[in-house]
């Protein structure tokens, strides 16, 4: 009893508030933590390695783990006898959940980088399981929400391009996307056929989204001045105009 105590200080120093409920602190020794404000209380994430902290069979999680003994299986050639079973697809999804969790936050923080590591990790699990699970049930369970996590990482993974003002490598990652998704076998899921269907809204969108802020290329100012020329009847600026383009496209050639 001696080593409780109570959280009501440290509840009053952070108030509840949904808009605004997560933070990147400093922990003790200088580490990078995240925290979350729940309306009871505070949820504390490592951002490096798993989100509790813990290394089960000794390693950074139980994914590592996995991979691990499948490379030892295909290394001594019984790579065809690995399975995983219903306790081992059991921690995977519990684990699963967890870097879930926190890459949901990561998003909501705008941390690309963090959201992009822990989604394409969580996609291995999905891999990993749909592969290896002994139980149909276990291949399964985690594809009904492969067009969610998919759509995440790529919608992470553009806002990391559109930084640094690369539209067009952002662009191709939503369309990769999109092309992923649209490519998925069918199921008759309701959870999936919903995060299909708002999957690819929400990568078609951001498409949208990138289009329309793109700043024009050189040629394509070219081509929007040129057709104001034609239409005002502008035909010795229109003549000019079509020669730069012609010399630019050239240069494009070379």
């Amino acid at each position: 009893m001696s080593d409780e105590f109570d959280l009501r200080d440290v509840l009053k120093s952070w108030p509840y508030d949904p808009e605004n409920d997560a933070r990147i602190a400093r922990g003790d020794d200088g580490r990078e933590i995240m925290q979350v404000r729940t309306p009871l209380g505070v949820e504390q994430y490592e951002l490096e390695g798993r989100p509790d902290g813990e290394r089960p069979h000794g390693m950074d999680s139980a994914l590592e783990f996995q991979l691990q003994r499948l490379q030892e299986a295909e290394t001594t050639g019984k790579a065809k006898d690995f399975e995983l079973g219903e306790r081992e697809c059991s921690e995977l999804f519990n684990e699963g959940t967890l870097y879930y969790f926190r890459y949901v936050r990561l998003f909501q923080l705008k941390d690309w980088s963090r959201t992009v590591r822990d989604t394409a990790r969580n996609l291995r699990v999905f891999d990993l399981v749909h592969r290896y699970a002994r139980r149909e049930e276990d291949q399964q369970f985690l594809e009904k929400w492969r067009p969610y996590i998919v759509r995440v990482n790529a919608s992470a993974a553009a806002m990391l391009e559109l930084e640094v003002n690369h539209y067009d490598k952002a662009m191709r990652v939503v369309k990769e996307a999109i092309e992923k998704i649209e490519a998925l076998a069918e199921s008759e899921d309701e959870t999936f056929m919903f995060e299909r269907e708002r999957s690819l809204t929400a990568l078609k969108d951001l498409a949208e989204q990138i289009k329309k802020n793109r700043p024009l290329s050189e040629l394509e100012k070219l081509e929007q001045q040129l057709r104001r020329a034609i239409e005002r009847q502008e035909f010795e600026r229109a003549a000019q105009l079509r020669d730069r383009i012609r010399a630019l496209r050239q240069q494009h050639i070379c």
